[in-house]
């Protein structure tokens, strides 16, 4: 254990400090899995997992309230594991190291987990809670979220009696959520022609690095760098300067849900122009540092000699993989007509790597929009299939529609007054949230998200302020008081 537990409300921060010890990524949610059921089993309450993996645990209402109507709190168990290239750490046992830095908790140099941490342990401080009033209470932890909402998609709606329904994970105080956007990935893979490498030749790794990525939903309007395609374009603009290259490697990026930080590329280049390569590319990479410094204060970048490559990629794939990277979509593509300050379409430029004789390309889009979705995701392809590439489409993901007459956010708006001293705000949010796809499965689900303040998200910056935890936990329980009250 650690200073996290001492945190206030201890209730909450006691099992955040206990989840920090836990991996949990994408696709390894077991840990957690077998933790939160051995509370359940501590505090003899009912669950069900499906065969996806996902989780319910049921408690009874609090005495006097066992007939209310079920609310539903809702989470999920993955964390997105991202960390700086130059910190030692295995997600897959690890612990995270959390500090705190004034009035912010983060970690060192990863991903704290945060999101949907903290909401997940606010669910199990609910299930311990012995003075909380409340009606009965189904918690549903979910599991693969951060790489497609999955388990929400596969989730056995069985399982589910409850048509109240509170999302613990958003990530802005004072903000009630009410949509979220829709999306689906794109990959694409190129062949790769290889060639022996000429005589005479060296090799250069060229290192991108220092950019603050993010999340690809949350941050994706704050126009921050993208690693793998400043990395393109400044070795693309070196060629277009006349410099001769070959590439021989390239990968960037680590999740299709965050703004790649960090990119590296091999290039073959002849012996006797290694010099004035590393000239050019330095002062093409000061040209692109200066037009985002505002956005990357700390970008940087690094050619370091290394040992001669036997293979290359031939011309016309150097060319090919320039040119398509150059090409394809990144960042915010539409703002909402209808919701100030909202972005409708965007997409992520997210993953490439070269494995088995292919690049793979990995695009996540986002809509508000369906049509604008599919539009922008029949571009990727277009811009693929020019070059010969190949593009699978995933399956897309639905988007939750607002319904400002909800009777629930009525109830959470005046708890908000009452409890915390002010109006909040109602948005939607251009990240995707299980709502959507849950409120497709159940028919007749009301549902709002809220949370605590997270900032940066699906980087190793991420980091929550932590007195909003705590008004956080006193709203989801004044809330939870008020619905079984008044049913």
């Amino acid at each position: 254990m650690t200073f996290v537990e001492t945190l206030e409300p201890q209730a909450l921060w006691s099992h955040f400090d206990r989840i920090l010890t836990i991996p949990r990524g994408s696709g390894n949610e077991a840990g957690l899995r077998e933790h939160i059921i051995g509370i359940a089993e501590t505090n003899g309450l009912e669950y069900q997992v499906d065969g996806m993996g996902n989780l319910v645990v049921r408690k009874p209402g609090s005495a006097g309230y066992e007939s209310a109507p079920t609310v539903v709190l809702q989470n999920h168990m993955d964390m997105v594991n991202e960390k700086n290239s130059d910190v030692e750490h295995d997600f897959d046992k690890d612990p995270i190291k959390p500090e705190r830095n004034g009035d912010y908790l983060t970690a060192q140099g990863t991903t704290l987990g945060s999101d949907n941490g903290i909401g997940v342990a606010a669910a199990l401080a609910v299930l311990e809670a012995k003075d909380l009033v409340h009606g009965p209470i189904e918690a549903l932890f979910t599991v693969d979220e951060e790489t497609g909402l999955t388990g929400a998609a596969g989730l056995d709606a069985s399982m589910i009696s409850g048509r109240t329904l509170l999302n613990l994970d958003s990530e802005e105080e004072g903000i009630l959520y009410v949509g979220c956007a829709g999306g689906g990935d794109s990959a694409i893979t190129v062949n790769l022609r290889k060639t022996g490498t000429p005589p005479e030749s060296a090799a250069l790794e060229v290192k991108l690095r220092g950019l603050k990525g993010g999340h690809s939903g949350c941050d994706i309007h704050l126009q921050r760098g993208n690693a793998i395609k400043l990395l393109v374009r400044a070795i693309h603009t070196c060629v277009q300067n006349g410099m001769r290259i070959n590439l021989a490697s390239l990968h960037g990026g680590s999740a299709h849900n965050a703004i790649p930080r960090e990119a590296f590329a091999t290039v073959v280049v002849a012996a006797a122009d290694l010099d004035s390569f590393k000239a050019e590319c330095e002062k093409v990479v000061g040209v692109i540092h200066d037009e985002f410094r505002p956005a990357e204060p700390d970008m940087n970048a690094e050619t370091q000699v290394v040992d001669a490559a036997t293979e290359m990629w031939d011309d016309g794939t150097t060319a090919t993989v320039l040119g398509l990277i150059t090409a394809l979509p990144h960042g915010t593509m539409a703002m909402s007509y209808d919701i100030p300050d909202l972005v409708e379409t965007s997409t992520n430029l997210a993953t490439v790597s070269a494995k088995d004789g292919a690049l793979d390309i990995l695009l996540s889009s986002r809509s508000s929009v369906e049509s604008a979705l599919a539009a922008l995701r029949l571009r990727i392809r277009a811009t693929a299939e020019l070059v010969g590439a190949k593009v699978v489409e995933g399956d897309s993901y639905p988007g939750w529609k607002p319904n400002l007459e909800s009777p629930l956010l009525k109830i959470v708006q005046a708890i908000h007054k009452k409890e915390l001293g002010s109006d909040p705000e109602i948005k939607a949010i251009h990240a995707g949230l299980e709502c959507g796809i849950i409120g497709e499965k159940l028919d007749g689900m009301d549902m709002i998200s809220m949370g605590p303040q997270i900032e940066f998200p699906h980087s190793p910056d991420e980091r929550v302020k932590i007195d909003t935890v705590s008004s956080f936990y006193q709203l989801l329980s004044a809330v939870l008081e008020d619905l079984a009250k008044g049913a």
